[in-house]
């Protein structure tokens, strides 16, 4: 399973499941026995190096000395290791002959999957409910759960958000220790943090930092992002394992890394805990995470813009402009209202309001805190769908292989406000794809030359060099994607 990445700032961002080395990397034969025994392999390591957690040691003069181990005692059996058996494409019949194979010199038995590991965390005992990431079980033909006491459960799938890489497993709910929900809003930087994980399939792992940063976004193309920075050691195999306070407390879940080879460099991030719960409980309810919007375009509130407009705050989302017949305009929000809270929850930028937004499910109702020319309102809307495009067929191009794009119609939600062309299809592991294109993006430009049509999307795209910047709005976000 080939390891996840996206550039940033000359760096690589790895949302690998676990092993991303070729070293690391091996075939995996047809019996899910090995797969097992591989993984109890892991946790005995894990398990034979475990401290003795009776009491402290004593320190000169009698006093303990200062240790974790009691707090871990309490989450690790929380937090398992996690073996994936993925799927790998399909092969000519003709290479099921050992005499092709050697022809061809490949290896002497068909490929039936690879072995990938990486980390979840028990979040609901009675239930046998297990989150972990998107990209840990992503094309996963079977998954096993490796527990602390060495026990390996199988493991089905019910539910998975790319948007925010979390997944929801369930096990067999017997003899099962749940991790306790920590209070992720409440996190500052500076704060201790400790992440428990299964790095480059070794086995379970405790390592121990601050919080570096809080509400990091772009370090994605998917956009539903908030993460929590560390610079507690976080390893490709760390995916989907556990972000703990000092009080043993779930605060977040480990997903990604910044690293100039793949490893750690004191760069690590989490999907706080609030947001994965918001997807938990979604998928739980629906399946699968129904997000909704308001219908605005935001701006941050920044000191400048603050003077500006002569408001008495520093943070927050300036609306912008307001969608016609949105959840937004029924509500009475108008231009320059500045939110600042949602049910009661501080709103500091734009991206925390369009995330905060997006976990609501579709027809809930909301409490928004404004500020409208200085005085305080709240504003009481029903949150709106974000349109769904699956139903247009659209056209391909040869310049964006796997995708489809349609003008934008009448009856779509967005006709009669922009002038762009709507991507109604993606297929996964297509070109487009990999690139970074998802259904539902509006595309508005090429190489910075305003499109308004499939015919002017095409004709731009037959003349321009590459790579090509392609600009798109993305629910309520304007972002450029480099096709290659």
């Amino acid at each position: 399973m080939s390891p996840r990445r996206c550039a940033l700032a000359r760096l690589r961002i790895e949302f690998a499941p676990c092993l991303p080395m070729r070293k690391a990397m091996s075939r995996f034969p047809d019996d899910a026995a090995r797969l097992r025994a591989a993984l109890l392999a892991a946790m005995l390591v894990a398990s034979s190096g475990a401290p003795a957690l009776a009491q402290l040691p004593a320190a000169g003069g009698g006093q303990p000395l200062p240790s974790l181990a009691p707090m871990l005692a309490g989450v690790t059996p929380a937090v398992v290791n996690i073996a994936v058996v993925a799927r790998v494409p399909e092969e000519n019949p003709l290479f099921a002959d050992p005499f092709f194979r050697r022809f061809f010199d490949l290896p002497d038995r068909p490929p039936r999957g690879e072995q990938a590991a990486g980390s979840g965390v028990i979040v609901d005992a009675a239930r046998g409910l297990v989150v972990t990431n998107h990209h840990v079980v992503k094309d996963a033909q079977e998954i096993f759960v490796g527990l602390k006491d060495r026990r390996v459960l199988k493991a089905e799938v019910v539910g998975t958000d790319p948007g925010t890489d979390i997944a929801v497993l369930r096990v067999p709910p017997e003899r099962l220790t749940a991790a306790r929900w920590g209070d992720s809003e409440a996190l500052n930087v500076g704060d201790f943090v400790v992440a428990i994980g299964n790095p480059f399939g070794i086995g379970q792992t405790v390592t121990s930092g601050i919080v570096s940063a809080l509400g990091r976004t772009g370090l994605s193309i998917e956009g539903y992002e908030e993460f929590i920075q560390t610079d507690a050691s976080i390893n490709p195999g760390n995916s989907g394992g556990a972000l703990v306070n000092l009080r043993g407390e779930l605060v977040g879940i480990n997903t990604a890394i910044i690293g100039p080879a793949g490893g750690n460099v004191g760069i690590g991030f989490a999907v706080p805990a609030h947001m994965a719960r918001a997807v938990i409980d979604q998928i739980l309810r629906f399946g699968e995470v129904r997000r909704g919007k308001l219908g605005v375009s935001t701006q941050d509130v920044t000191p400048d813009l603050a003077g500006k407009l002569g408001l008495p705050v520093t943070e927050g989302a300036v609306v912008a402009q307001i969608e016609r017949g949105s959840a937004a305009e029924r509500a009475g929000l108008r231009p320059r209202d500045v939110v600042t809270a949602i049910d009661g929850r501080r709103i500091r930028t734009s991206s925390e309001l369009r995330n905060r937004v997006g976990l609501i499910p579709v027809g809930e109702e909301i409490e928004l805190e404004v500020l409208r020319e200085g005085r305080p309102l709240r504003i009481r809307a029903r949150v709106g769908e974000l349109y769904q495009v699956t139903r247009v067929t659209g056209e391909t191009i040869p310049q964006l292989a796997g995708a489809r794009v349609a003008n934008v119609e009448p009856g779509m939600p967005m006709h009669g406000q922009i002038e762009a062309i709507v991507v109604t299809a993606v297929e996964e592991a297509s070109a487009a794809h990999r690139n970074g294109l998802r259904a539902g993006d509006l595309i508005v430009g090429v190489n910075r030359v305003r499109v308004r049509s499939v015919a002017e999307l095409v004709a731009a795209m037959r003349t321009a060099q590459r790579p090509v910047r392609l600009t798109l709005l993305r629910g309520e976000y304007r972002i450029t994607l480099l096709i290659r």
